[in-house]
């Protein structure tokens, strides 16, 4: 598999990997020194980034580069988060199966059990996602990068939750903010560090009714 990294680098990992020790925990006990013969360490800053290129010649050999507006399906992602939008079900179907032969050929697997789908639409009858033959979980809203999307299209329940979020952090930290020892500067500069940001997470994003 070719990723187009220059051969110099590729020796210069290789050369950190070679001879790498690692130690288990079982039962409270470490056990001796073993020799990683394959693989990285768990944990390991590589891990990650391989597991990333792995991911990116992927997604590129299905050549989606352009959007939504000017083709059936497009794909958006961020590390491990894939989010595949397309205008039906079947052109959604197509895509997931292209998707998963390709990410088997580089060595990946596309979990069932990880994959959640939805449909949207202004009229709630169209909502149902009731005979998609989709590998996955049809879902009514679903969590992607930490913002609630839902088939209603509606931001009303985001913000709620990020209000309860708030209000939860506010409540844990509540000596904080009563500690009389505390001035009002700090307290101001921990509501801007440990709160405003909980609430605000993803409000450039939403797109507020007036009753909002």
């Amino acid at each position: 598999m070719s990723f187009g990294i220059p051969r110099k680098i590729e020796r210069l990992v290789k050369m950190t990997l070679e001879g790498a020790q690692a130690k288990v925990i079982v039962d409270g006990k470490i056990s001796a020194p073993f020799v990683m013969g394959k693989e990285v360490r768990q944990e390991d800053g590589l891990s990650a980034t391989l597991f990333n290129l792995t991911l990116h010649k992927a997604l590129k050999n299905l050549k989606q580069s352009n959007m939504i507006l000017n083709r059936l399906t497009q794909i958006c992602g961020y590390a491990d988060a894939i989010l595949v939008t397309a205008r039906s079900f079947p052109a959604l179907e197509a895509l997931c199966m292209e998707f998963s032969r390709e990410a088997d050929r580089v060595g990946l697997i596309l979990s069932p059990d990880k994959t959640k789908y939805m449909r949207f639409s202004a009229s709630p009858s169209r909502r149902s996602v009731k005979g998609a033959t989709t590998n996955g979980e049809g879902v009514a809203d679903f969590i992607y990068l930490g913002t609630l999307i839902s088939n209603e299209n509606s931001v009303g329940r985001e913000i709620q939750r990020r209000t309860l979020a708030g209000n939860r952090t506010y409540f844990t930290d509540t000596g904080l903010f009563r500690n009389r020892f505390l001035f009002r500067a700090t307290k101001i500069l921990l509501y801007k560090t440990l709160i405003r940001p909980i609430v605000a997470y993803g409000a450039e994003t939403w797109m507020m009714k007036k009753e909002e």
